[in-house]
């Protein structure tokens, strides 16, 4: 009982040695700052959740780079896809689409899109137009990308050509080619004062971490079917066989009369029924045809009498 006296006596002195040395030191304070609440955001669809960026125009590297990209792709007559292939119109108007510049499919309507530049002051990225292939036609009728820098000769552009010997998708330069006669106009539907937005995508935001798991499908058990075994084929086919000549000949007479002694019954049945006949013509009385001298003697008979 003296031991645990001394220990409790001992535990007290030493919580008077310490507790005033704790109150002199103040803890110190931390700074934190506060972030807005975004409860209202989180409250919202993850696809209206999108992030605030400003949509500039695409580089024009970037354009030339990805329809050069394109060269080899088969014509095809209104494609717009690579897998199936291009026409001139759809050509450019899935380059431009891929970087949110919309254009229309059509050549027809591509001389009236963006803004009209000189010839000098093509720079890439730009449409040129042509007329069609014919000597008399005055409408659009082709259309390409300018690919060459500005004031640069030959001006050169990539397209997908409708031509016999190379339907594909190319380069082509406008000077000392057909399509210097054809040449219509340039226009620039990249950068301002063109009247084209491009139009960027949508970037959602991370969805919250107290997002609720989703429910896993119930597990469908598919029962597999399975083939009857196919019979084994035999070895060996068994084969037809077919009858001979003499076989075949046998039975075709079988027990018919041989023709020689069939020939030799005819002729004799014929003599035996010609004898028949002429014996019933020598039975039969015909009266004899009365020759002249029998005549003579006929008449002299009567005058005597």
């Amino acid at each position: 009982m003296r031991y645990i006296w001394m220990i409790f006596v001992g535990l007290l002195l030493a919580m008077a040695g310490i507790l005033p040395r704790l109150g002199k030191h103040k803890p110190a304070q931390i700074a934190t700052t506060t972030s807005p609440d975004d409860s209202a955001l989180r409250a919202q669809p993850a696809s209206l959740r999108t992030a605030a960026s400003t949509t500039l125009p695409p580089r024009a590297d970037s354009v030339v780079a990805f329809g050069l990209a394109q060269r080899g792709t088969p014509y095809v007559y209104a494609g717009t896809s690579p897998l199936t292939g291009f026409d001139c119109s759809g050509f450019i108007m899935y380059t431009f689409a891929h970087f949110g510049v919309p254009v229309p499919h059509s050549t027809a309507l591509l001389i009236d899109v963006g803004r009209p530049v000189a010839r000098s002051e093509a720079q890439p990225g730009d449409i040129v137009v042509f007329t069609g292939t014919a000597t008399t036609s005055t409408t659009p009728g082709h259309a390409g990308i300018v690919i060459s820098p500005r004031g640069e000769l030959p001006l050169r552009f990539v397209h997908a050509s409708s031509s016999r010997r190379e339907p594909f998708v190319k380069v082509s330069q406008v000077e000392n080619s057909d399509y210097e006669r054809r040449f219509m106009q340039v226009r620039r539907v990249l950068g301002p004062g063109t009247g084209l937005v491009a139009t960027a995508r949508p970037k959602l935001l991370p969805a919250p971490a107290s997002t609720p798991p989703v429910a896993a499908l119930p597990a469908r058990r598919v029962v597999a079917e399975v083939a009857a075994p196919m019979p084994a084929l035999p070895q060996r086919l068994a084969t037809k066989k077919y009858p001979t000549a003499s076989v075949t000949a046998k039975k075709a007479t079988g027990n018919k009369v041989p023709i020689k002694a069939t020939a030799k019954k005819v002729s004799a049945k014929a003599s035996v029924t010609a004898k028949k006949k002429a014996t019933a013509t020598a039975k039969r009385k015909v009266p004899a045809k009365p020759t002249h001298a029998t005549v003579k003697k006929h008449r002299a008979t009567k005058a005597r009498k």
